[in-house]
């Protein structure tokens, strides 16, 4: 028999900087620098964004006018209207630069992985951004209408759809941003599951939890009170959520594989 090579007996070790193990102060660091990099290019991103502002104002309240018969936004404070604006923009910057954000924190967490999981950079921005995609046009074309249209018309007789600007550019960018995050699910299950934190099996016991935990995201995320519209964020969660169970099992797999071979 022959004996191991030196490359199968020794552990694939992680790839800081010079090679050696980052300490605590170097991680803090380059956290900061990260972090710097991540608001330097979301600062540029909304400038930019300055340019088409408006008609993504004009974007945004297309759910509105529709449910309440053209009806427009009114402001009550001097300063609101500049406000949103900048809300408006700062919303279209942080879609921008997301794919850089997700490459930064990919760079921070990447000096503790080996050469072999690195390679997973190719499969995890592109999926996050898909899904947080996913997640946005969920929102706009099926939960926003169907929230603003029950909202515009509850008790007319009674109440006249007259909305502040502020208010509702808060509800539907809230709305946006929050359900698209809340889609990346499982790509974060997956990664999680990859580095051995978490099992498919824990998954599938604790899913009563899940149900719960759900159903409190899904009240947190959506502006919304009525049930309507938290029964329509929590199912493509709870589909998520299967999915996500899938892929911690796929991961746990891969994750046992790797241990198996050091």
């Amino acid at each position: 028999m022959k004996p191991a090579t030196a490359r199968n007996s020794q552990p694939e070790e992680a790839d800081g900087a010079n090679g050696t193990e980052m300490s605590l102060l170097e991680h803090l660091n380059d956290l900061r620098r990260r972090l710097t990099w991540v608001a330097a290019i979301l600062l540029l991103a909304t400038i930019i964004s300055f340019a088409f502002a408006e008609p993504l104002l004009n974007f945004l309240l297309t759910p509105y006018a529709r449910s309440a018969n053209g009806a427009q936004l009114q402001t009550i404070r001097p300063t609101e209207g500049i406000e949103t604006f900048f809300k408006v923009a700062l919303l279209s910057g942080a879609v921008i630069s997301m794919p850089f954000v997700l490459v930064q924190f990919w760079l921070f967490i990447a000096p503790g992985l080996t050469r072999r999981e690195k390679r997973y950079i190719y499969v995890f921005v592109p999926s996050a951004l898909l899904l947080f995609g996913l997640g946005i046009a969920f929102s706009w074309f099926v939960l926003a209408p169907a929230a603003i249209f029950f909202l515009a018309n509850f008790l007319p007789e009674v109440f006249r759809a007259d909305w502040q600007g502020q208010e509702y550019m808060n509800f539907i960018i809230s709305m946006l941003f929050w359900v698209g995050l809340s889609f990346e699910m499982p790509v974060i299950v997956y990664f999680v599951a990859r580095v051995g934190l978490v099992t498919a099996k824990t998954l599938r016991e604790q899913w009563r939890v899940a149900v719960v935990g759900i159903a409190v995201l899904a009240a947190v995320i959506t502006p919304s009170i009525d049930p309507v519209t938290m029964l329509l964020t929590m199912t493509p969660l709870l589909v998520l959520y299967v999915m996500s169970i899938g892929l911690a099992w796929i991961g746990q797999r891969q994750f046992e594989r790797s241990m198996a071979i050091d």
